[in-house]
């Protein structure tokens, strides 16, 4: 049986792994070529163009104001920004209308329909059918139609006329108020770059070569970036406003980019229900109190002003993560070359045999207590020799 002092020693040994020394010109090339990528990975890609030695803040704060400006005629009518803006209170999503097509002098009566799908020539025609309140009866429309007779603003709207856009929309320009705020790093900025001045701002429109950070857009050119014919757009169109910034960097670096889109680009390839179109009226009261209404059916661009982006700052937990991270990834051409000497190259036998020493347990514990024993033999029989010479002496 071992003693506690030994137990005690064997507690209290250090273990290291065994190093073997391949000297071999292929193994060798492969293994600092795959460290050689692992770094250039970690440098390139996670610390300089991913930037991982900082703390990101996706959750940007953002307010939009817009403000439309320009004339067109329509209809012989000249029309401003009250006329063609909806909404009217500057949002991020508002409608530019092009063209449209008015119902007059609607009243609360009976009428007969106007589409098509309503056409009858007789009552039984006329039951029941979805989105209109029908009275059943089968009535003229005109000397040679006759129609289903439906409750409602009368007259009916009679919404296939073929009408042409108000072509000056195209000049018309959209100024684009921008705040931002990434909160974890308590800062702010605006798109009014410090650059600008009263007088720039009055003559300048944004374009992608000479004015990058020009806040007013021609409407024309929104549409031409985004890639769309405006004599056949009726749709959605997307203002993106990116902000990235490196807040390690000074404060004019960080700028907003714009750039456009369509953004129902889906309803183009679809002839059902293509473009964007919407209804509101206008009421009025005639003399004797009864009410009175014209109806707009208007076609329209709708703008949607998407602000999206992050901003970055030195930390050094991810820093210190990353970096444990590089070195940890250095040790996968170990790897790799221990699987290749293995498996695949001459010799791998004796590779196995210099890498992998096998101790066994037990006789290393039996070949420990016998010499043990023979210590403890030679110590006793030390004894015994002692005590027989201290007798002899004594009886002398």
């Amino acid at each position: 049986m071992l003693s506690p002092g030994y137990d005690l020693w064997y507690f209290f040994t250090y273990e290291t792994t065994k190093s073997v020394v391949v000297k071999s010109w292929t193994i060798g090339i492969i293994n600092r070529a795959v460290q050689l990528l692992i770094i250039t990975y970690f440098i390139g890609w996670v610390f300089v163009n991913e930037k991982a030695y900082q703390v990101r803040d996706t959750a940007i704060e953002s307010s939009v104001m817009t403000k439309v400006k320009g004339f067109g005629i329509y209809n012989n009518k000249v029309m401003d920004v009250a006329d063609y803006v909806i909404p009217t209170q500057g949002a991020s999503v508002f409608c530019i209308i092009t063209k449209i097509i008015t119902t007059e002098n609607q009243v609360q009566g009976y009428c007969p329909e106007s589409e098509n799908k309503y056409n009858c020539t007789q009552d039984s025609q006329c039951k029941r059918k979805p989105g209109r309140i029908m009275t059943g009866k089968c009535v003229p429309f005109n000397t040679t139609i006759k129609m289903c007779e439906i409750q409602g603003w009368c007259p009916a709207e009679i919404d296939t006329i073929k009408t042409k856009p108000m072509m000056e929309v195209q000049n018309f320009t959209i100024f684009i108020k921008n705040s931002i705020r990434f909160p974890t790093f308590n800062y702010t900025k605006g798109n009014f770059l410090t650059t600008i001045t009263n007088d720039y701002i009055k003559h300048c429109n944004f374009d992608m070569v000479n004015n990058t950070y020009c806040p007013i857009f021609r409407v024309g050119d929104v549409v031409r970036y985004a890639q769309q014919n405006f004599t056949k757009l009726g749709g959605v169109i997307g203002i993106k406003i990116g902000w990235i910034c490196d807040l390690d960097k000074s404060d004019d670096q960080c700028n907003p980019s714009y750039s456009f889109t369509r953004l129902d680009a889906m309803s183009q390839k679809n002839a059902v229900s293509p473009g964007y179109n919407f209804r509101f009226a206008k009421y009025y009261k005639m003399e004797n109190g009864t009410d009175y209404r014209t109806l707009v059916k208007a076609y329209a661009i709708r703008f949607d002003v998407l602000v999206n982006g992050n901003a970055g700052k030195f930390n050094m937990i991810p820093t210190l993560i990353n970096m444990v991270a590089a070195f940890t990834s250095v040790g996968v051409g170990t790897v790799l070359c221990d699987i290749i000497l293995l498996n695949f190259l001459k010799g791998a036998e004796q590779y196995k045999a210099k890498k992998f020493e096998e101790v066994k347990y037990l006789l290393f514990f039996i070949s420990l207590k016998s010499r043990s024993l023979k210590l403890l033999h030679k110590s006793n029989i030390h004894s015994s020799s002692t005590s027989v010479l201290g007798s002899t002496m004594s009886t002398r």
